[in-house]
This record gives structure tokens, sequence and C-alpha cells, in this order.
């Protein structure tokens, strides 16, 4: 028999119960769903008139796949930039020199505690003192998701180093590898395997995040979807809230599925000994001890 380590198997008074609870949930939730559609069709939400504008090809082309495009061009350019940074102060936490590690550390530290949206509003208001008048509206969106979700990469690049276990790193120096080709051959190619659910979990998080050039009125897809398009179309708000909704849901679960393949694929091919990293500030229930930036580990620069 099958048991779990969490909890003993359910004798069949519990498990009598939990199908009573089970079948009082669903109807709590069908209730609460039937209480918003009855609520949206109280306000004529549900009139075809209003969700007409979405069956135009107009309207996803003037519109809707605008906004689209400048959500994924900031949030690619963003992602490139933030695994850079990531990569560069991560190694540079793990530095054997106080002159390389404190200052990385001050760095990471600083933008991880700045609200995104500050960091934003900073570089937007603060552009055109420097380089004079212009539209900074996609530099500063692209510029502080680069520096806060950078930050938070650098940890988990730091924690996947580290997760490798110290023996990996003791073998490869008693065979006369020098530092760099310990990380490069050695910690790297483990760790990367170890990081990859976390850097996908804060890419998803950095996907999202473009939605916040709306304050600053960058043309993304909450903008122009969110925005000018019901302005446009009167009385389209809410079949516009749930279409990009609909959208945003599609492209994080697209993005985590791609992102799975590639573990699951960079696992049948690299044999590692590091657990996978969690996020900073992420639990996770069950499965392997994760690994958190603040570990005891190998030093590497």
């Amino acid at each position: 028999m099958n048991t779990s380590v969490l909890f003993d198997v359910p004798g069949p008074r519990a498990r009598i119960r939990n199908g009573i609870l089970t079948v009082i949930g669903v109807i709590l939730v069908a209730a609460v769903l039937y209480g918003i559609y009855a609520g949206f069709d109280a306000k004529n939400q549900w009139d075809g008139r209003i969700w007409e504008p979405f069956l135009r090809a107009e309207t996803w082309k003037v519109y809707i796949l605008e906004g689209l495009k400048g959500t994924l061009v900031a949030a690619a350019v963003a992602a490139v930039l933030a695994m850079v940074f990531g990569a560069v102060f991560g190694l540079a936490r793990l530095s054997d020199h106080k002159w390389i590690r404190i200052p990385a550390g001050v760095v990471v530290e600083g933008f991880r505690a700045i609200p995104l949206l500050l960091l934003i509003f900073f570089i937007f208001y603060l552009a055109p003192t420097i380089f004079g008048g212009g539209d900074y509206a996609f530099i500063a969106v692209v510029s502080g998701l680069m520096l806060y979700n950078g930050s938070v990469l650098a940890e988990v690049v730091r924690a996947g180093v580290l997760a490798v276990p110290k023996g990996q790193s003791e073998a490869a120096y008693s065979i006369g590898m020098r530092k760099n080709q310990v990380m490069r051959l050695v910690l790297l190619p483990q760790g990367v395997t170890a990081m990859m659910p976390a850097i996908v979990s804060q890419l998803v998080v950095l996907l999202k995040d473009t939605a916040l050039g709306y304050i600053i009125a960058y043309v993304d897809l909450l903008n122009t979807g969110f925005k000018i398009l019901p302005a446009v179309f009167f009385g389209s708000l809410i079949p516009a809230a749930i279409v990009i909704g609909i959208i945003y849901i599609s492209l994080n679960v697209a993005l985590s599925t791609l992102a799975n393949w590639l573990e699951k694929r960079s696992r049948r091919s690299r044999k590692t000994a590091a657990p996978p990293v969690v996020p900073p500030g992420a639990a996770v229930l069950g499965g392997p001890t994760p690994v958190v930036p603040g570990a005891e580990g190998v030093s590497t620069m």
C-alpha cells in the first residue's frame, strides 16, 4: 500500500467526510461563480453589443496585438538584461575579495528592497533631467525590471552555485583546475539545472510586472487593452478586463510550460546532485530541502 509522508491514509469514515466536504466545496464555488455571472448579467455585461468589438479583426490589430507587442518586447529585453545582471552580481557576491563581494551585496540588497514601481517612477522622471526631453517610458520600464528582477536572480545564481555539494569543487581543485575552470566546467553546469525553476518563476513575475508601465503610459497590453480600448468602445471595460486577463494567463502558462520542458530535458541530459533553488521569499511543502541564498558554500572568485 502506498503511503504519504505527510499524513496517514484516511479510513472509511475519513473518506466519507472528505467526500462530503468536497461536494460542499464544489457547491460553494459554483454559487460564487453564479453570483459573479448574475451580477454581470444584472449590469448587462453579457450583452453581445459590448462584446462585439472583440470579434473585429481591426480591434485586435490596432489595440490588443499592438499592446501585446509592447509587452513582449519590454519583457524580452528586460529578461535578457536581468539574467546578465543576475549572473554578474550573483557571482560577484561569491568572490573571495571583500572589495568585490561587499559592493555587489549592497547593490543587490538595495535594488531588492526598493519597490519596482518606485524604481520605474524614479528613472522615468530622472532621465529627462539628465538626457533632455523625450519619451523614456520604454527605458524606465525595462531598466526598472532589469534592476529589480536582476537583483533577485543574483540571489538565485548565488544559491544555485552553493547548492552544488562542496565535494564537487574540492575534487576539481584536487586535479589541478583553477577557479575559473571549476566555476565554468563543474559548478555552473550543475547549478544551472538547480536554478532553472527559480529563474523561470522570476521571469513569469517579470512578464506580469511589465503591466506597471501602465502608470507611465507605456504602450503595453494593459494600456491599450484596458485603458484605450474601453474609451473607444464605451461600456466594454469588463469584457476588456476579461480578455486581457486571459491573454496574460495564456502567456504565463506558455512560459511555464516551456520552462518545465527545458528543465526536464536538462535533467535528463545532465546529472547533478544539486537540489532545486527556491526564489527568495518562497516556501515549498514537501520535496527536497530548498536551497536559500544564505547557505554557506564554496567561493568562486
